[in-house]
């Protein structure tokens, strides 16, 4: 097929590689250039510095308001155009302009988790599964009825790092099966809840929650924005963590990165002290003492 892809950030990148090894990517969509890095310097997404490696044209238009932006869309005659994570949304003269539609790469079991941060929900609500919808993109946000679902369980100590990885690349054997075969659109059920961009309000922790709580949300806010606490006067990043036995006042380390919470205790597996890199709590620990409580 002449396939349009539209993608972003790392996510997508597996996507885009294995769309092209099977078909005609006749573009590529990503957002433009940002400021990155300690010189704020313009920095190309990872779509874009993954396709210009593989020799492809990469737009980066604001919007779609324009005229000449839909034109220079319609004009690539593309039978096909998939998106994943790609950041704007497409009005309907873009959805109807390739000659199947749009398909949407959605990493989550939809009708659940709708929207910006799928991954991170799941695992902060504790979810057991999660997993990819192949989705036939409509006006309304992931609404669309869903082509082709896969779930996978999610571990018990998994982070949305690690959960990323592995939805990232099901999510690119699972196009290319579903553009093999098209298989019917089957609308979507009700019930739907909706993932809340990540607000960096949230990423402190509340030592006062149950132990499962705290948990969740270490993991689910790894690597960003990074669940954090005080040790002392300075802030820490917890990064990885499990359940542990033990019982104190909220925030007590109870030692060995042992931590009490409301309900039961969690055991620090990685953390950040700011300006450092992440380490292991053996080495946090070999170089770092925790205080007595945690704020």
């Amino acid at each position: 097929m002449k396939v349009v892809f539209m993608g972003t950030p790392d996510f997508s990148v597996p996507v885009l590689r294995a769309l092209t090894a099977r078909h005609e990517v006749v573009a590529v969509y990503s957002q433009p250039p940002r400021p990155a890095g300690r010189g704020k310097a313009d920095r190309p997404s990872p779509v874009q510095q993954a396709a210009e490696a593989l020799g492809l044209p990469v737009r980066h238009p604001v919007n779609f308001k324009t005229p000449e932006a839909v034109a220079a869309f319609q004009a690539l005659g593309a039978d096909i155009a998939v998106v994943v994570a790609y950041g704007l949304i497409l009005p309907q003269v873009i959805l109807d302009a390739p000659r199947l539609g749009c398909l949407n790469i959605h990493a989550s079991l939809l009708p659940r988790w709708r929207g910006a941060a799928p991954i991170h929900r799941a695992i902060m609500a504790g979810d057991a599964e999660t997993g990819i919808c192949i989705m036939q993109m409509e006006a309304g946000l992931d609404t669309g009825p869903v082509r082709l679902r896969r779930a996978i369980p999610i571990g018990a100590e998994e982070t949305t790092a690690d959960l990323h990885d592995r939805l990232s690349d099901l999510g690119a054997q699972m196009i290319l099966e579903a553009l093999d075969t098209m298989p019917p659109a089957t609308p979507q059920a009700q019930g739907e809840t909706y993932a809340a961009k990540i607000d960096k309000s949230e990423a402190r922790i509340d030592w006062t929650r149950p132990a499962e709580q705290v948990d969740r949300l270490i993991r689910g806010l790894s690597p960003f924005p990074g669940a954090w606490c005080l040790a002392g006067d300075e802030r820490v990043k917890l990064l990885r963590a499990r359940l542990a036995q033990g019982q104190g006042a909220p925030g007590a380390h109870l030692g060995g990165g042992v931590i009490a919470c409301g309900t039961g205790a969690v055991q620090i597996v990685q953390a950040q002290r700011e300006g450092k890199k992440p380490a292991s709590v053996l080495d946090l620990l070999r170089g770092f003492s925790l205080p007595e409580t945690l704020g």
